[in-house]
């Protein structure tokens, strides 16, 4: 049975401009088949890696995993699409859908993973809450909305930028665009301090048991009247997202309010939170003191894009020091110089996860660092693909380091069979820092960063709405050898390949 609220909720909150364009609320529910993994594997996007069979396999084991978790709304529960189960309580999560449509975008002429998200949509309050996990029988939400853990993180307008830089879906933006906004409306009013800062718990930030609190204080349930790094720099993507979105949209009116929201919190986020001495960013205690705990939310600085470039290069720094974030296997959830770090994983403790690699990867890219992050997701990949290699499964996260038989296991504890975020790792990782192919549909361009010297590419890519291409990169001998590329496509596009680290060449694919 579902959990109940702490307490009854006496009166009805009123409904805001933005929750009255909800487009969602009182739809119907979606009724047509689900499709089977079966019948629709030669339909994927087929990748191409010579010499490394296993990794291909594993891709193709994620998708099946994943095409088994399809649901269908149940009756009575509020749902009003598809959806892909979050494979962890027979719940909906907000986190974990939201990276999860980050790899189901490579089959979303298949099944409209994308959608997932609909029902959480479906499920917005007239004040813009929206729970962070739904029952997916009943409906119900599992908290009441002033618990600390009951939504969060903001990464819903990420998710959905992503998917719209896929396929440019201008009508998909525009109708998420008001429950978004009305529900970072609600995050803004409900979830900060009187400084603007932002606040969650360890539930509510999705990083259970990081032992960032002060003493006396929950570190899953409690916020501890501390300024939460990761949910601050989360709001500063969200804003840049949601500004990206109105201009697109022409809702030029919310400009105004979220670029200073954005401003102000950057500024916060620099003054307050930045540690000089370290080089790091940190959650602030009630009293006014750094916990100097570097976990792996700070990085969310880096694609938040917020990190002066000098500051960037000193929190980059720590990915390449062994004593720190560069364990054998990055990016451990808590730096191996912590005294509570675990070796085997503690879930966030030191195991390393999919989103948050995911995450440090794309704001790597945001400085320049294409290097580093094709250096992670390689060792990344490697790692998830030698444990499917023993265990024909994936799971909820991964060791940094081996374990006595010398090999990366998986974290304790992990779920099995987690796809789950973890086909990010299988999917989206590989396809976008290893192959190194980074799709912008509304500039119409592929940037194709070449960094392997192995035979590789993608058959079935899909680009945009109707885009289907061929990229195969041939054998090189060295990375300084310009690389022979091969595109067919029927729509036209631009691809600019990268390699070497700085040399350019642009290719004008016409249909």
């Amino acid at each position: 049975m579902a959990a109940q609220p702490f307490y009854r909720e006496f009166t009805i909150p009123k409904q805001t401009d933005m929750v009255r364009e909800n487009a969602f609320l009182g739809t119907e529910a979606e009724d047509t088949p689900l499709p089977k993994f079966e019948d629709v594997r030669a339909q994927l996007p087929m990748p191409i890696w010579e010499h490394h069979e296993d990794a291909v396999a594993c891709y193709y084991r994620a998708w099946e995993i994943a095409f088994g978790n399809l649901r269908k709304p149940a009756p009575g529960s509020g749902f009003v699409s598809n959806f892909i189960d979050t494979a962890f309580n027979n719940c909906l999560f907000m986190w974990d859908s939201a990276f999860i449509l980050m790899f189901g975008k490579y089959a979303n002429r298949i099944f409209n993973f994308q959608k997932t998200l609909d029902n959480l949509y479906a499920h917005q309050h007239p004040d813009g809450f929206i729970c962070r996990e739904i029952c997916e029988k009943t409906g119900e939400d599992r908290f009441s909305r002033y618990d600390p853990s009951a939504t969060g993180p903001e990464v819903l307008p990420w998710s959905e930028w992503e998917y719209f830089l896929n396929f440019g879906d201008q009508e998909r933006l525009a109708k998420v665009f008001p429950p978004l906004l009305a529900y970072h409306q609600w995050m803004r009013e409900h979830h900060t301090w009187p400084d603007g800062s932002y606040f969650s718990s360890g539930w509510g930030c999705g990083m259970d048991n990081v032992p960032r609190m002060m003493e006396g204080y929950s570190p899953e349930f409690s916020h501890g009247h501390m300024i939460w790094v990761d949910a601050c720099l989360q709001e500063i993507l969200t804003c840049n997202i949601l500004i990206q979105m109105a201009t697109v949209l022409n809702r030029e009116a919310f400009i105004p309010e979220l670029t200073a929201e954005r401003d102000a919190l950057t500024d916060l986020v620099n003054r307050k939170l930045w540690h000089e001495d370290t080089g790091f960013y940190y959650d602030l205690w009630k009293d006014g003191r750094h916990n100097m705990v570097r976990h792996v939310g700070a990085f969310w600085s880096l694609i938040a894009h917020c990190a002066p470039a000098d500051r960037a290069k000193k929190l980059i720094a720590y990915l390449e020091d062994e004593t720190e974030f560069k364990t054998p296997h990055r990016i451990p959830s808590l730096s191996k110089s912590h005294p509570d770090y675990m070796q085997e994983g503690g879930y966030w403790r030191g195991a390393v996860w999919s989103p948050t690699n995911y995450m440090v990867l794309k704001g790597l890219d945001q400085y320049g660092r294409n290097d580093l992050s094709y250096e992670i997701a390689l060792e990344h990949v490697n790692a998830v693909v030698g444990l499917y290699r023993q265990d024909n499964t994936l799971y909820e996260n991964y060791t940094a380091e081996p374990d006595c038989s010398g090999k990366i296991a998986k974290g304790n504890p992990a779920k099995s069979d987690f796809v789950g975020w973890t086909g990010l790792s299988a999917i989206s990782v590989l396809f976008e820092f290893v192959f190194g192919i980074k799709p912008d549909v509304v500039k119409n361009k592929i940037i194709w960063h070449v960094n392997l010297l192995e035979a590789h590419g993608v058959e079935q890519y899909p680009f945009g709405q109707n885009g289907v291409l061929t990229l195969r990169c041939a054998e090189r001998k060295c990375l300084e050898e310009k690389p022979t590329i091969a595109v067919s496509s029927n729509v036209p596009v631009a691809i600019e390949v990268i390699w070497g680290g700085k040399e350019k060449q642009r290719m004008e694919i016409n249909a």
